[in-house]
């Protein structure tokens, strides 16, 4: 039987089928890569199952968790090193002269599995302490190695621009599940594990010795806030006034920001102003960065959208 001849249902689906395939073979979409392909047809999708998702899985169908997981791992290939580390600030390490006991302290205050260890400073990484190697040490009530840094393991160590995707294939091929970030000097500029690439996919994984997520940006009467200097610039564009990212500078945070402007680490008290005309106020900080800051808002402020 002809396609002339062919029942009108089945004609319109052989149409249809041969229109998908055109258009899947179609020049235009060929010079478009893959990826994008697959993340339009997520799109679509979503928005064919718009409202529908009250029982997303009864018919085989994409629920919205997994398609946004879909979506981050399109673009998980798109993140360097430097992306998805844990900031040099923000490294919880022990120093190579510590003391056992001060060393089973900070496995005990911290809840990690895993500290790096240093020898001077942060910059001069030795190798990390695994729980595992301190545990059954202390649960035996044995006598510890003289020198402790003997149970030392090595961690990977990745240059910033080296990729997302890399980092977990060398993580998975060496068996280690950490990574310090060296910069260009081979100074330590953050810290990767395992889990930090995995959340880059399937989103944040709190356990039980996650601490509540704490605010960095608060408002206060009168139009200031109060921020940790950690903020990143884009949530105070986005809270406060878009014209505080505006900077020609390499820098994400708040404090790096405050840096900038007074081209110096600035002490407890300074003032710095923002060429929008926001005054930064430095209310906590030590000898090597900023950690609280006050912004007090122009005086004759501006609607930021105009």
């Amino acid at each position: 039987m002809s396609d002339s001849e062919a029942p009108a249902g089945e004609a319109d689906s052989n149409r249809g089928l041969w229109l998908a395939i055109r258009r899947f073979f179609d020049t235009a979409d060929g010079e478009r890569s893959l990826r994008a392909q697959l993340e339009d047809a997520i799109d679509e999708h979503a928005a064919a199952r718009a409202g529908d998702d009250a029982n997303p899985t009864a018919d085989g169908d994409l629920s919205p968790v997994e398609r946004q997981m879909l979506k981050n791992l399109l673009h998980f290939s798109e993140h360097d090193a430097d992306d998805v580390a844990i900031p040099r600030g923000e490294i919880i390490a022990l120093n190579a002269a510590a003391t056992w006991e001060e060393v089973v302290a900070a496995f005990a205050e911290h809840g990690h599995s895993r500290l790096l260890v240093y020898r001077d400073t942060l910059d001069e990484v030795i190798g990390m302490m695994h729980i595992k190697d301190v545990f059954p040490i202390i649960a035996t009530s044995a006598r510890p190695p003289a020198d402790w840094t003997t149970l030392m393991r090595q961690p990977l160590f990745v240059p910033q621009a080296r990729n997302a995707l890399d980092v977990l294939a060398d993580m998975r091929q060496q068996r280690v599940h950490l990574a310090v970030v060296v910069d260009e000097y081979s100074g330590t500029d953050g810290l990767i594990t395992i889990e930090d690439l995995v959340e880059e996919i399937v989103g944040n994984i709190e356990d039980e010795h996650d601490e509540a997520a704490e605010e960095w940006i608060i408002a206060l009467p009168g139009g200031t806030w109060e921020c940790d200097a950690r903020a990143e610039l884009e949530d105070v564009a986005e809270r406060i006034d878009p014209r505080l990212a505006e900077v020609e500078e390499a820098v994400d945070t708040l404090g790096g920001l405050a840096f900038v402007l007074a081209e110096s680490v600035p002490a407890i008290g300074t003032v710095v102003t923002h060429p929008s005309g926001w005054r930064m106020e430095v209310t906590d900080a030590d000898e090597t960065h900023v950690k609280r800051l006050r912004l007090h808002p122009p005086e004759n402020r501006e609607d930021p959208e105009e």
